[in-house]
């Protein structure tokens, strides 16, 4: 999968792979969570898994230092993952996040709620998350949405729809498509 992260940074700047995997904090982070992510998610000898994983844990860790960006190797994202801007990226190690998706900088993807609505969200396919955005609670995002910069969204997203605000509401019936 980190290669189709890798075309989508390609698409977007028009750089090489070289000089993209030197200067793009977003894939230092991603390749981090990719490996870390298939050798948990590996058959391979509970052991060797194990030592592989805190290894990867530690690198994880490095380049959340480095970066600001934190991908738990737990949590499930999609293919042609795209991170805009770095810094200050928290993504909880339950969350969903489906096939090619934008985030910016800022944004948090973590537990929140109460009863049986506390929980982790579940972010669809196409969906873009503007800058210094919060997305908690066990919530869905639909696939093609759009959550706006500076918003606070703490319940469902219909598919194809924009929202704003804190609390999040929707503003207008415009897809994710001009921002993917």
């Amino acid at each position: 999968m980190f290669n189709t992260d890798i075309k989508k940074y390609k698409d977007y700047s028009g750089k090489s792979t070289l000089v993209l995997l030197i200067t793009q904090q977003g894939l230092w982070a991603l390749f981090a969570y990719r490996t870390a992510n298939a050798i948990y998610k590996s058959n391979l000898p509970k052991l060797i898994k194990k030592v592989l994983l805190v290894f990867s844990v530690i690198h994880l860790k490095w380049i959340e230092i480095l970066t600001g960006i934190s991908i738990p190797y737990a949590a499930s994202i999609g293919h042609s993952f795209y991170i805009g801007h770095f810094g200050q990226i928290i993504i909880n190690s339950k969350a969903i996040i489906g096939n090619n998706c934008n985030i910016s900088q800022g944004v948090t993807i973590g537990v929140s709620g109460r009863g049986e609505r506390r929980g982790v969200p579940i972010i669809g396919n196409n969906v873009y998350i503007g800058a210094n955005t919060t997305v908690v609670g066990k919530i869905q995002v639909g696939d093609n949405a759009v959550l706006g910069a500076n918003s606070l969204v703490h319940r469902d997203v219909e598919n194809g729809t924009t929202v704003l605000g804190v609390p999040a509401v929707q503003v207008s019936a415009n897809s994710s498509n001009e921002y993917i």
